[in-house]
């Protein structure tokens, strides 16, 4: 088993995780895109959304927005893309992952993790929840180890897009918060302001 099997159900169930729906960005702060991610989105939307094609909306929508949010934060996150994150092999906690967005500089190796971003096969927002909720277990218990005690990260971010849609969850101690808010790509200055204040959070660092 690996990170893409599990489905919300497994994940939750195996885990032991209560599930809560709540508003995470209510009164969060919007943040303007510069004009480079402007023109990259509208020229790439051009090409991925009419062909439906899931390695052209990671290309063409999601990166750009991972490229602007490294801009953004400088050396105060790193971001990983296909990295394999492996924690827990009897638990199913492994395998490659499409983000990692974690705290600190850039590095060989994924250190302190605080979001994971799931890209959704076909286009299906709900397919994927189970394979992002287990990648924030297992990121989350790669910070931990990584801590010196279990209460420096008590929770994980996660996100699951097809380019189009922006669902955000949040894991903290053994409850899963899903986010009754879903962003659109037409809301850019929205997806760009969750992530402002996941870093925010995580960094404690007026950004």
């Amino acid at each position: 088993m690996a990170y893409r099997d599990f489905t919300l159900d497994t994940v939750i169930q195996k885990f032991k995780l209560e599930q809560k729906w709540i508003s995470l960005f209510a009164t969060t702060e919007q943040m303007m895109p510069s004009a480079w991610l402007q023109e990259s989105l509208g020229r790439g939307k051009n090409i991925a959304i009419p062909s439906g094609n899931e390695k052209a909306r990671s290309e063409f929508i999601i990166a750009p927005i991972m490229l602007e949010i490294a801009q953004l934060f400088g050396n105060h996150i790193a971001i990983y893309s296909g990295k394999n994150l492996d924690v827990d092999r009897e638990s199913g906690l492994t395998g490659e992952c499409d983000f990692i967005i974690s705290k600190g500089e850039q590095s060989f190796s994924i250190q302190t993790p605080i979001l994971a971003l799931v890209e959704a096969k076909k286009a299906d927002i709900e397919l994927g929840l189970g394979q992002c909720v287990a990648q924030m277990v297992g990121a989350k218990m790669l910070s931990n180890l990584q801590s010196h005690t279990q209460s420096d990260y008590s929770y994980i971010y996660g996100c699951i897009t097809t380019g189009e849609d922006w669902q955000f969850m949040k894991l903290e101690a053994q409850t899963l918060y899903i986010d009754r808010d879903r962003y659109y790509i037409n809301q850019v200055e929205k997806i760009l302001g969750c992530f402002h204040s996941i870093i925010k959070l995580a960094t404690s660092e007026k950004l």
